[in-house]
C-alpha cells in the first residue's frame, strides 16, 4: 500500500496544496517561513514520485512471490528510472543555471558599457548625508526617460536605475529603490528562483504549473520589500512602487530573478502582484507574525520528514530483507 499511498500524496503536494497555498494570505505576513514551506512541498512531492517508482514494482513483485533473479531486473529497472528522474532535475538545474549565467553576463556588459557617469553624482547629491551609500562598482545609471529599477546577481552584481527614475522619485523613495534591489543580491534570490525554474523546466509539458514559480517570486519581492521598509520606511517604498508601477514593472520584473527569462515572463500578472505588495504596506496592514512564522516553519519540517517516517520507513522494512542484495 505504500506506493499508492505515496502517489495519492505526490498528487496532493503537487496539485492541491501548491493552489490552495497560492491563494492563501498569511504567507505576505512570514514570506521567508512561506519560501521555506514552498521549496520543501516541491521537494516532498518529487521523493514521493522517485518513492513511488520504486515502491509499485517492489510491492507487486512482494505479492505475487516471483523469484529472486526476476526481482533483481526489476530492482535494477526500478533504480534506472529513478536517477533518470534525478539526473533530469539535476541537468535542468544546470541548464537554467547555465543560461541565467550567459544572459546576466551579457546584460551585465551592456549596462557597464552604458552607465551614464554624471547621473552618479546628481544621485549622491540628492540623498541625504546620513543615508547609506550603495558601492558605485555596484551602481549603473541609464539614460532615458522611462523609470525603472532591477538587479544584475551574480560574481558581480549590479543595480541598475534610469535617469528617469531619479527624476520622477524623491530622494528616500530612490533610497528604498536602492534598498529593495540590495537585499535581492545579498539574500541571493535569483539562486532560489533558479531552483524552481529547474523544477519547471524538468516537469514534462502536460504537468508543469506556474503556480509555485510565481508564488515564490512574490514572496521573494516581499522579503526584499521588508528590508527596504526597514531602512527607508513603508511610505516612501509604497510611494515609489506606486509611481514606477505607472510607467514600468520596475521592483516587479526584476530582471535579477528571472532563472529563465522565457519562464518569468509568460503568464506573470505583474498588477496583481504590484496590488499585493501595496496592501500589506499600507497603514494597519497585518504584520509580521512570530507564531505564525513557527507555525509555518514546523508544518514544512511536517511535509518533508512525515512522510518519510510514515510510509517510506515502514516499507524498507519489509522490503530490504527481500531484496536480491
Amino acid at each position: 500500500m505504500t506506493a499508492p499511498l505515496l502517489g495519492a500524496l505526490g498528487l496532493m503536494l503537487s496539485l492541491i496544496v501548491p493552489k490552495a497555498l497560492a491563494q492563501a494570505h498569511w504567507p505576505a505576513r512570514v514570506p521567508a517561513a512561506a519560501v521555506v514551506l514552498w521549496q520543501c512541498v516541491t521537494l516532498a512531492s518529487v521523493l514521493c514520485a522517485v518513492g513511488v517508482v520504486l515502491a509499485a514494482p517492489e510491492e507487486t513483485l512482494r505479492a505475487l512471490g516471483s523469484g529472486r533473479v526476476v526481482a533483481a531486473w526489476v530492482l535494477l529497472g526500478t533504480l534506472a528510472v529513478a536517477a533518470a528522474i534525478v539526473s533530469r532535475l539535476l541537468l535542468s538545474l544546470l541548464e537554467v543555471t547555465r543560461r541565467s549565467r550567459v544572459r546576466r553576463d551579457r546584460h551585465r556588459l551592456l549596462v557597464d558599457l552604458l552607465d551614464r557617469a554624471e547621473y552618479h553624482g546628481e544621485l549622491d547629491r540628492s540623498l541625504d548625508p546620513g543615508a547609506p551609500r550603495i558601492d558605485p562598482g555596484t551602481l549603473r545609471i541609464l539614460d532615458g526617460a522611462l523609470p525603472f529599477a532591477y538587479c544584475l546577481p551574480g560574481r558581480s552584481p549590479r543595480v541598475v536605475l534610469s535617469g528617469g527614475t531619479l527624476k520622477v522619485l524623491a530622494p528616500e523613495q530612490v533610497n528604498a529603490v536602492l534598498t529593495h534591489e540590495q537585499a535581492h543580491l545579498r539574500s541571493r534570490h535569483d539562486l532560489v528562483m533558479e531552483s524552481f525554474s529547474a523544477l519547471y523546466r524538468a516537469l514534462p509539458a502536460p504537468l508543469r504549473r506556474r503556480t509555485a514559480l510565481d508564488a515564490v517570486h512574490l514572496l521573494l519581492e516581499m522579503l526584499a520589500d521588508d528590508a527596504a521598509r526597514r531602512r527607508s520606511g513603508a511610505g516612501p517604498l509604497r510611494e515609489a512602487l506606486t509611481t514606477l508601477g505607472g510607467a514600468a514593472d520596475a521592483l516587479i520584473a526584476d530582471t535579477g530573478l528571472a532563472a529563465d527569462a522565457e519562464a518569468d515572463a509568460a503568464g506573470r500578472d505583474s498588477e496583481a502582484e504590484r496590488r499585493d505588495r501595496l496592501e500589506r504596506l499600507r497603514p494597519g496592514a497585518p504584520g509580521f507574525s512570530v507564531p505564525l512564522q513557527l507555525s509555518a516553519y514546523a508544518l514544512a519540517v511536517s511535509v518533508l520528514v512525515l512522510p518519510t517516517v510514515v510510509l517510506v520507513v515502514p516499507w524498507l522494512a519489509q522490503a530490504l530483507p527481500t531484496w536480491p542484495l
